[in-house]
């Protein structure tokens, strides 16, 4: 299976499962379903992914050592099909285990679904900006509000 292929199948499955967390009936059984086989398999994915580009490379010379330290580094990191599929499925194994957060912590404060759904679409788009809305929402983050304990 080829980069692009993979690329899809991994986005269809996020998709997918940010549909059941939106939509679906929320039980205790079916955030644990997400959780472990949609955040823990795409993590899981995510892995398979970085031991492939250690071992046999994704088009740069096998066995150099990513750099971190640098923005040529990262870009070079993302110069290949192989990169961009590892450092998508990075963001939506997070992304998801961030919105299923969101959703306990929205469900345990009794926020309705109708709320939750906008925030939950926008952490599924843009994670951080999903979160901090939650955030804001919940514990009036910048605004001098307390949450009760």
């Amino acid at each position: 299976m080829g980069w692009s292929a993979l690329f899809q199948l991994v986005n269809t499955v996020a998709l997918l499962l940010w549909l059941v967390l939106i939509l679906a009936p929320r039980r205790a059984r079916l955030i644990g379903v997400l959780r472990v086989a949609g955040a823990g398999g795409l993590s899981l994915f995510y892995v398979a992914l970085v031991a492939t580009a250690l071992t046999i490379g994704f088009g740069e010379p096998r066995g150099a050592a990513p750099d971190f330290s640098t923005i040529a580094g990262i870009r070079a990191i993302f110069a290949s099909d192989g990169g961009v599929v590892t450092g998508w499925t990075h963001y939506l194994a997070l992304d998801l285990f961030a919105g299923l957060w969101i959703a306990e912590d929205g469900d345990a404060r009794r926020i309705g679904r109708v709320v939750q759904a906008p925030v939950l679409l926008l952490t599924f788009l843009a994670g951080p900006a999903g979160l901090f809305l939650h955030l804001l929402l919940t514990r009036g983050v910048g605004l001098g509000h307390r949450a009760e304990a």
